[in-house]
């Protein structure tokens, strides 16, 4: 058997976050794949049978499986079917020294991503593993655009506004941005809070990798930590087959947490030792595996606050705070008001595909007067509704009796993307109030009653949600 060169003829990227399962009875070529591989990834195990493999692809995760046809036992064909029929999407390999034809497409019926005939060279060896890691960086990339499509609530891709506060936070995100540091951001809901993650992520060397953005609100509390440090098959009822988290999905980017302060106690254990060890332990696994990941995370709450009430960790707050952005509330920044409200009318009425209207002095004016309990995300929805029902000034703007009865939400108000703080109940049928209850309700409707679901496409949490149907009877 041949040694491993020195310098290969093939371009070999760093694939040290790689694992591999090698599954051969010949000691003879595990050791020379065991070898060759282990110089270039992350992890390589090795079984001699399909038994002893499947033992170790219940436990752990691996991104590539190479595999040999003649196996004692069962064959690898056959293994390979059984692992397709038991939703297994990770790229496989097979190795022969017997090809023919039917073979050839027996295994590619089988779902094999590439074929090599024994002997094979290094290099041979190489590329083949080369083309599946690109093939499956593609697959993550595609799964994480496919999510952002999902999760996008079309918010601004870039600071708007002039005031002192907002070009304050410009400049703290230039700053921050290119560092690898953790990052907190505070702010009520609805100031932006996603925007200035996506802003650190494009500025940072990471723009390349993905951003993942994750609502820790929204996900149910038996599911988060499946959702971000995945599980193997069998780890929970339900689980029939391994599947990645979005630690594994956001390696070489940003993982954004929003609504942080609503994990619980015992996850948050969790993601301080991923934050102190830089890897993940999958639900149900013996292996942790190293990912490589920037996290950025968000409150409307203060943190201070719940960790004096016992419900935040102490430790994993003081390891969040290496720094901190705080997101302006609108009602500070009054004077960004006339840019935002432009803003928002080009960029929806182009997607809306109706027309501009004309937003007067004296209405801009009257807009100066409302506090904006919801923030830049409540302009965003008035505006919005007004391009949808037909602007008129006098029900553009918010009423302002409403607004002179609206307090304004303290730092650790989860006030979300609406006016939380009128009474539902208050003013008339063309009130906000009003207006509000009728849209979430119509979203609602529309979505069969699935508050997961309307939450999402509302930009608020599901707790919102159920705390506003509670106090209107719903």
């Amino acid at each position: 058997m041949s040694s491993v060169p020195a310098v290969t003829p093939v371009e070999i990227s760093p694939w040290h976050h790689q694992s591999v399962l090698v599954v051969d009875d010949e000691p003879g070529m595990v050791s020379f794949l065991q070898r060759s591989l282990a110089l270039r990834c992350g992890w390589v195990a090795t079984a001699g049978s399909v038994d002893e493999a499947a033992e170790l692809l219940n436990r752990r995760h691996f991104d590539l499986i190479v595999l040999d046809i003649a196996l004692p036992g069962r064959s690898g064909v056959e293994w390979l079917h059984q692992l397709r029929d038991q939703g297994f999407a990770g790229d496989v390999v097979l190795m022969t020294a017997y090809a023919d034809l039917e073979t050839a497409i027996d295994a590619l019926r089988a779902g094999a991503a590439d074929f090599l005939l024994k002997p094979f060279s290094v290099a041979q060896m190489l590329n083949a593993v080369k083309r599946c890691f690109e093939r499956s960086s593609l697959r993550r990339e595609n799964f994480v655009l496919r999510r952002e499509l999902d999760q996008r609530d079309d918010s601004v891709e870039g600071m708007v506004g002039n005031s002192a506060m907002i070009r304050d936070v410009c400049a703290r995100i230039k700053r921050i941005a290119p560092t690898p540091s953790t990052v907190l951001i505070h702010g009520e809901s609805g100031t932006g809070k996603e925007l200035a993650a996506r802003a650190l992520h494009r500025m940072s060397s990471r723009a390349d990798g993905p951003f993942v953005p994750i609502n820790c609100a929204a996900i149910a509390q038996d599911l988060i930590e499946s959702e971000l440090f995945g599980h193997v098959k069998g780890a929970f009822t339900g689980a029939a087959s391994g599947r990645e988290g979005l630690f594994y999905y956001a390696r070489g980017g940003t993982l954004f947490l929003d609504e942080i302060s609503e994990l619980p106690l015992l996850l948050q254990a969790k993601l301080l030792r991923v934050l102190e060890e830089h890897k993940v332990r999958p639900v149900g696994s013996e292996q942790e595996v190293p990912v490589d990941v920037r996290v950025i995370v968000a409150t409307n709450r203060t943190l201070v606050e719940e960790v004096a009430a016992g419900r935040f960790r102490r430790d994993l707050y003081y390891r969040l705070q290496v720094v901190e952005v705080l997101m302006p509330p609108l009602r500070e920044r009054l004077e960004d008001l006339p840019d935002l409200v432009h803003y928002f009318i080009g960029q929806l009425s182009a997607r809306l595909g109706v027309a501009e209207f004309a937003c007067d002095a004296a209405v801009l004016a009257r807009l100066t007067r409302y506090n904006w309990p919801g923030n830049v995300r409540e302009l965003k929805n008035l505006v919005e509704r007004s391009l949808i029902l037909g602007y008129c000034a006098d029900d553009f703007v918010p009423d302002e009796e409403a607004a002179a009865a609206s307090p304004a939400p303290s730092a650790g108000d989860t006030a979300s993307g609406y006016a939380e703080g009128i009474t539902p109940d208050a003013g008339g049928e063309d009130s906000l109030a009003a207006i509000e209850r009728r849209h979430i309700l119509g979203v609602l409707e529309t979505c069969k009653g699935n508050k997961s679901e309307a939450a999402r496409r509302l930009g608020v949490s599901r707790k919102t949600l159920e705390r506003k149907c509670a106090a209107w009877g719903v």
